[in-house]
């Protein structure tokens, strides 16, 4: 688990990750160049709307076809002009607490939403955006979205968590550190920093904070 190499992290929270088998999934695609648009995803994940997120224009870049598409049910009818546009049928809409068995991989949605003040209009509740628990060869990889800590996602089980530290609109580095300390994952990969909003600095000030035993790695590329 060190290296998570089957994982990686473009810009903003643009992830990517493959089984063992090769099936491959991204996350919020976001920004891709060139290179890295590979037309191999077998499934896309969506957290929400915002347009660092749900990017039309880099989901076809990664789709091929038989990508499907996984998003908040509050969403559906924006994803589904995407379907349309890289001809999938296979959508699939999800609630908080919903779960789906999908070849490859089994998905949580969790509920993803700020409660600091500062931002509660950022990603209100009432949205129903989403952050995910991916098990994808017998380990749960939580992919947070834009969030806070809340009470509904500080106890989610999991062996690495991907968790927003960059501020403004998310967990600062402080907030993140003392969520993911909350979470006691195996491992800790920081996204949403660097780019939009956050410095590189934040990764150090993150990773000053995170609990002993609990491994901190890079994966944001730009």
């Amino acid at each position: 688990m060190t290296s998570l190499e089957n994982v990686r992290v473009f810009t903003q929270s643009a992830i990517r990750i493959q089984s063992k088998d090769g099936v491959v999934i991204y996350l919020d695609p976001f920004s891709l160049t060139d290179a890295e648009a590979a037309h191999d995803a077998d499934y896309v994940f969506i957290t929400h709307a915002h347009f660092d997120h749900f990017s039309p224009e880099d989901i076809a870049r990664v789709a091929g076809d038989h990508t499907e598409l996984v998003a908040p049910a509050s969403m559906g009818a924006e994803v589904a002009g995407v379907a349309d546009e890289i001809g999938t049928t296979a959508v699939h809409l999800l609630q908080a607490g919903g779960r789906l068995e999908l070849p490859g991989v089994a998905v949580e949605a969790v509920p993803a939403y700020n409660v600091e003040p500062e931002r509660l209009e950022m990603h209100p509740q009432t949205n129903g955006w989403l952050g995910y628990v991916l098990t994808v060869d017998g380990v749960r990889c939580y992919a947070a979205g834009d969030t806070d800590q809340n009470p509904d996602n500080e106890q989610v089980a999991c062996d690495v968590a991907l968790v927003p530290i960059g501020g403004t609109y998310t967990c600062d580095p402080h907030q993140a550190a003392v969520f993911v300390n909350a979470l006691r994952p195996k491992a800790v990969v920081p996204i949403h920093y660097g780019s939009i909003v956050g410095a590189q600095e934040n990764f150090d000030e993150f990773t000053a904070e995170v609990a002993p035993g609990i491994e901190v790695v890079r994966k944001v590329e730009r």
